[in-house]
């Protein structure tokens, strides 16, 4: 992903207000964030747990979503989840059903959900720069492009159905 600023950010969400874009909170390290080994910048709010967002290159623009972690009882200590974007397995926690309110959809309550990275590395956890409590429990034979590639095809198919009208 290629550097953004803060300005850059806040103007890119599409499925909330202005305001609410004005008063998220950044990443901490945002200045630092290693942007070549990024496909897309995601991040859980420090000030609000339940709120995650995620921006990225979608359709020659960069565009912003908010989403809301689902709250609800810890899955058994045993349990296994998979990201549906990088396909990343995580044990107990490490996944979290996310939802995103629909672009400009007049039912307030219309909504998209995605089981994602809890922590939304998974442009990390692809690289191997981190790792999940499991391990990896398949071996794959694609080389890193291809699983970006796919992570990225995969983020861009739940974009469009944020955006769609």
């Amino acid at each position: 992903m290629k550097p953004v600023t803060e300005h850059d950010v806040r103007t890119s969400f599409v499925n909330c207000s202005k305001g609410e874009a004005k008063r998220l909170h950044l990443p901490k390290d945002f200045a630092d964030l290693p942007w070549p080994d990024l496909d897309f910048l995601g991040w859980r709010d420090p000030g609000a747990p339940g709120r995650a967002y995620v921006v990225a290159e979608h359709g020659n623009r960069l565009v912003g979503v908010a989403l809301r972690a689902a709250s609800g009882a810890a899955r058994g200590f045993t349990s296994r989840s998979m990201c549906s974007l990088c396909l990343t397995t995580h044990g107990s926690t490490g996944v979290a059903l996310m939802a995103a309110r629909r672009r400009g959809d007049p039912d307030r309550y219309a909504s998209v959900g995605q089981y994602l990275c809890a922590d939304l590395a998974c442009s990390l956890y692809l690289r191997g720069q981190r790792r999940t409590s499991v391990g990896a429990d398949y071996d794959e034979s694609l080389t890193l492009e291809e699983k970006v590639a796919r992570t990225r095809a995969n983020l861009h198919a739940f974009l469009d159905r944020v955006t769609r009208p």
